[in-house]
């Protein structure tokens, strides 16, 4: 009897949710329907927004979180109104507020995230690095070869790729050397205090001027700076083009040149005596000794 009774209980929910079923179908076909038409219009929308970003902005950063914003949306305006459809006006409210708590328990939890993700936003609205641009960084120099919304990747130029978080990046200095496209170098020496110094300039004048990739709308610089013990200290202050060559390379073949100009004109650069009385020996030394 009680199996009878269960099973009468069971068919009469069936039929009763049937019901309900078939007279809300029109509805479910209708939300089914808003839900279509909202993707196909996000779909529209990125699609328009894409060709509108290429064109306008160029920043592949902000177009991606741009165009991952707008699909967002879109698609969850869509769902709100399906559901209203289905007469679901309380499970809508419901969702916006657990949609609203559930945001403030992420951020709470995951606050370098959050911190990271906005920092990432700054750098793709306000673009003060780009993709290819040689940075220095928190410690790091180095190429951009990508700008994510949680990091930014530095080519090293050494094989090695470095991630930095974006708030690091965002909230400590910068020094971007493409952005201007300029770029001086600086050589620090001596000379003895038996050279003559105006002899001196000018021959390192002569010599840096000669090298291909230095600038010719800006001026070699040699400045004294100091004396000291052993010598009289000077800096050489040269400014380089970019698309020729590369810091380093630029400073080694400029010392070069300086110390083959230094030599032929009888111009002494100052080092530790000890230094030169070591090389001395070991050149006096017999070879099979």
């Amino acid at each position: 009897m009680e199996v009878n009774e269960m099973v009468r209980l069971i068919y009469q929910r069936l039929e009763a949710w049937s019901k309900i079923a078939i007279s809300n179908l029109p509805n479910l076909v209708v939300a089914i329907l808003v839900i279509l038409i909202f993707n196909l219009i996000a779909r529209t929308a990125r699609r328009v927004l894409v060709r509108i970003l290429s064109h306008v902005n160029g920043n592949a950063s902000l177009e991606g979180l741009l165009e991952s914003i707008v699909v967002l949306v879109i698609n969850v305006i869509g769902l709100f109104f399906a559901l209203g459809v289905l007469g679901l006006d309380k499970t809508v409210t419901s969702l916006l507020a657990g949609a609203g708590v559930i945001a403030l328990a992420v951020g709470f939890a995951f606050q370098d995230l959050t911190t990271n993700f906005i920092s990432g936003t700054m750098i793709a609205i306000q673009r003060p690095i780009e993709l290819g641009d040689t940075i220095e960084t928190n410690g790091f120099t180095g190429r951009v070869i990508s700008i994510k919304l949680r990091s930014v990747v530095l080519d090293n130029m050494q094989g090695q790729e470095i991630e930095i978080p974006s708030k690091d990046v965002f909230q400590k200095p910068i020094i971007n050397y493409s952005r201007s496209g300029e770029r001086r170098l600086e050589i620090v020496a001596g000379v003895s205090y038996l050279d003559d110094l105006n002899k001196a300039q000018e021959v390192v004048h002569k010599a840096i001027n000669t090298l291909p990739f230095i600038r010719k709308d800006r001026p070699v610089q040699m400045l004294y700076r100091a004396f000291t013990g052993e010598m009289v200290q000077f800096m050489v202050w040269f400014w380089i083009d970019q698309t020729l060559t590369s810091a380093p390379l630029a400073t080694s073949e400029a010392i070069k040149t300086i110390k083959d100009a230094f030599d032929t004109n009888k111009i002494l650069i100052l080092f530790p005596p000890h230094t030169f009385d070591l090389k001395k020996r070991l050149q006096e030394q017999p070879p099979n000794s």
